[in-house]
């Protein structure tokens, strides 16, 4: 079996911001980087943990320039405690850009927040020929008759509540030692 080698987040951060209209400092590159290589969503704590050569304005400073650049995103967690990930992709749509739609889930147990990305944009954003309506076209219908005309969407935010792998297999544990001791 071939061993394939570990992606260089640190090489496609840089690739990245060079593609877009950032100047690809030093701290976006590391900033991104960490994002880039990161198995979910970080907090602002977080990154600042991994990357303690970096003070918490610039860290600030970085992660808001790479959200507005459409470079990552921001997720508002329960815990008022935002959370940024990577990898997300901007398209035209009318006049105005529209960010890649995903979902997220949400583990309720440790607060940590994963990006859904093999949701399939059909759901989202377009008709697939057969006169179904988008996810997007549903909601926008809702919000109408319930708020009325004049209202338009132009973000949608697809949360799942629940317990990750990790903590469902710690919860399966402890009930399991739980009727072992009873």
């Amino acid at each position: 079996m071939k061993k394939t080698a570990a992606p260089d987040f640190h090489a496609l951060a840089e690739h990245q911001l060079r593609e877009s209209p950032l100047r690809a400092t030093d701290a976006r590159i590391k900033v991104l980087a960490s994002l880039l290589g990161a198995h979910h969503a970080q907090s602002h704590q977080d990154i600042q943990d991994t990357l303690t050569d970096m003070d918490r304005v610039t860290l600030y400073r970085a992660l808001d320039c790479l959200t507005d650049a459409g470079l990552a995103h921001k997720i508002a967690g329960d815990d008022r405690v935002f959370r940024y990930n990577a990898g997300i992709e901007q398209h035209e749509a009318g006049d105005h850009a529209q960010q890649h739609q995903h979902g997220h889930f949400k583990c309720t147990r440790c607060a940590r927040v994963f990006c859904i990305e093999n949701v399939d944009e059909k759901l989202f954003a377009g008709n697939d020929g057969a006169n179904t309506k988008s996810l997007r076209q549903q909601l926008q219908k809702v919000l109408q008759d319930a708020l009325g005309k004049g209202f338009q969407s132009h973000d949608i935010e697809l949360t799942i509540k629940g317990w990750c792998a990790d903590c469902a297999t710690k919860a399966g544990a402890l009930k399991t030692g739980a009727r072992k001791s009873a």
